[in-house]
């Protein structure tokens, strides 16, 4: 897995991106590696996963060749060569139904991804409220 992979996945999981699926499609595709999928349940949240997803990436180096539909935030599609990125809104992911076009990629372990990824920044999740037990 690239670095641009994991600083775009980790990205949309800070914003709470939903359905979060990663296809490696190096195998069937000659522009890109990766797709990642998610979604927002709000056109400001899906504006807030792009703009995280932006942010990091420049943070890190990587800028995108192409961003398109910011805007209306029904599907945001961010090109960034080795990687696409597609955030879309639940009707707009169910209706085009990328992961079904492009279901000989091999799909990902996000979770897996997610924790490795903790692992190694040393990062825990906050225990839930409630969960603790006093003596």
């Amino acid at each position: 897995m690239n670095d641009s992979l994991k600083i775009a996945l980790k990205a949309a999981d800070d914003k709470k991106a939903l359905d979060i699926v990663i296809l490696d499609i190096s195998h069937i595709a000659s522009f890109a590696s990766y797709f990642l999928f998610c979604s927002g349940e709000s056109s400001r949240q899906i504006q807030a996963i792009a703009d995280e997803v932006e942010a990091r990436m420049k943070d890190s180096g990587f800028r995108p060749s192409h961003i398109e539909g910011y805007r209306n935030a029904e599907w945001i599609l961010m090109d960034y060569m080795d990687l696409v990125v597609h955030i879309f809104s639940r009707n707009a992911r169910a209706y085009y139904d990328l992961e079904r076009l492009w279901r000989d990629g091999k799909k990902m372990d996000v979770a897996k991804l997610l924790a490795v990824r903790a692992l190694k920044t040393g990062a825990r999740k906050k225990p839930k409220l409630g969960g603790e037990v006093h003596a």
